[in-house]
């Protein structure tokens, strides 16, 4: 399991380049997209696919290939693989079969929007993707209500106002952190209240990769002190 950059592509490991190096076969979200870092390291191990669409029949070959000796690498096309990504599939599957996993640690879009948010970091919680449905998002939101720790979501450009509209209707005007395009040239972080954040970008094309970072729930006493 190894780590990759979340956009910045020094942001890679000596050891993460050496084990895509050397293993027999890389496994990748979207080889294309893994092609490109692939390309700045000169690295030339083949690649094979493994997303959402092919778990079920690729992690049954890969588990074979495994079997048999070869070493393999599992990629997504940023961050830690099976944080919100295909891998956590053929984890289970080689630890129920006794085939020896490692994890070579790496970048986070999640950890990094919590450290840089400004938001308290000794204790939260990652919900990954809200619900798309409505109900079901406002149901989960109105669960997280009552969540004191700090809250990371990831979410796309196109619904990250709207989601913000939402957790202040649901929540409250809590302090939030939009950290989009991480690492990236076009890196922005905007702090503030819900409904300043809203004003910020309300009216503004949205462009790249979103995650939310949300207070948790302030008790009575800490909202005195």
């Amino acid at each position: 399991m190894v780590a990759t950059p979340i956009g910045n592509l020094e942001d890679i490991s000596f050891r993460a380049v050496r084990i895509l190096s050397e293993v027999d076969l890389i496994a990748a979200e979207d080889t294309r997209h893994t092609k490109i870092l692939l390309a700045k390291y000169n690295i030339n191990s083949p690649m094979t696919s493994y997303h959402k669409f092919n778990i079920k029949a690729k992690t049954s070959y890969l588990i074979g290939l495994l079997k048999e000796g070869k070493n393999l690498a599992l990629v997504s096309d940023s961050g830690m693989p099976g944080v919100s990504d295909p891998g956590h599939e053929i984890i289970r599957e080689s630890a129920d079969q006794d085939i020896r996993v490692e994890v070579i640690p790496g970048p986070s879009a999640a950890i990094a929007a919590l450290v840089v948010s400004g938001l308290p970091t000794d204790r939260f919680v990652f919900e990954g993707f809200l619900p798309k449905k409505p109900g079901k998002k406002a149901k989960r939101l109105n669960e997280l209500k009552s969540e004191k720790r700090t809250i990371i979501i990831y979410e796309s450009p196109f619904r990250v106002l709207k989601t913000l509209q939402d957790i202040s209707d649901s929540m409250g005007d809590r302090r939030v952190a939009v950290c989009r395009e991480l690492t990236k040239h076009f890196e922005e972080i905007l702090r503030g209240k819900a409904g300043e954040v809203i004003e910020k970008i309300k009216g503004k094309k949205i462009r790249g990769e979103i995650v939310l970072v949300i207070s948790g729930q302030e008790t009575q006493r800490e909202r005195v002190s």
